[in-house]
């Protein structure tokens, strides 16, 4: 099954029309009337081409818009694939979804239909945002990421697919962000899959959680948030 085959059954791909439409009413409206300031953070670890693979940590609905605008098409000439969940491609918000290149894919147990959807758009030099810890997480606990992350990105490595793995934390002046409030984001250095297997698989978990935890330290002092 080719590239166009696989996106005909999981999603649209990215509309052209829509996708302007959406980065007009989310980044020149939503969120730059919403919020007082909006801060990037190490942008410079932003890869501008190459597979990759964004993981950040989830606090709030604002995240996504907020990794569009620091690393989407007008930042790095390529649109942010999300995989998200099957409950949020239903309805109207899955019609609009379907249209700007989302996906569904199950964090715990990934269809392999999905997962080779993801391998080939990363083969083709895509970006792909995938939130580890699956689920919002506005009660500070501690990060604890699912395994769709690490099986994929191993799995792009054994098929010859060199992706980067980026680590980013998003931070808001308050919990549920409020308006005229701060909104940051911040991206830690790459990582690479150089092994794969069980304890590689672990070994991972612990270094992209460390750097996603480091990368929502520094996004929640730039708020005035220690944490």
């Amino acid at each position: 099954m080719n590239l166009v085959k696989r996106e005909t059954n999981l999603c649209l791909g990215v509309d052209p029309l829509w996708s302007k439409l959406a980065m007009l009413a989310t980044q020149d409206i939503a969120l730059r009337f919403f919020f007082k300031k909006t801060i990037v953070i190490g942008q410079e670890y932003l890869p501008l081409t190459g597979p990759l693979l964004l993981a950040p940590t989830h606090r709030a609905r604002w995240d996504a818009l907020m990794l569009t605008m620091a690393a989407g098409r007008r930042i790095s000439n390529r649109d942010c694939r999300y995989m998200v969940t099957h409950s949020e491609m239903q309805g109207l918000q899955g019609w609009f979804l379907n249209r700007l290149g989302c996906y569904p894919i199950d964090q715990i147990k990934p269809s392999l239909l999905s997962l080779r959807y993801s391998v080939e758009l990363m083969a083709a030099g895509e970006q792909l945002v995938v939130f580890p810890e699956g689920r919002i997480n506005r009660n500070r606990h501690p990060i604890k990421i699912e395994k769709g992350l690490v099986r994929l990105a191993q799995l792009a490595y054994k098929n010859g697919v060199e992706v980067k793995i980026l680590p980013v934390g998003l931070a808001y002046s308050d919990v549920i962000p409020k308006p005229f409030g701060k909104a940051a984001i911040c991206f830690q250095e790459p990582i690479e899959i150089s092994r794969i297997g069980k304890k590689a698989a672990e070994e991972f978990n612990l270094i992209i959680t460390e750097r996603m935890h480091a990368a929502e330290q520094a996004a929640l002092r730039s708020v005035g948030r220690n944490s």
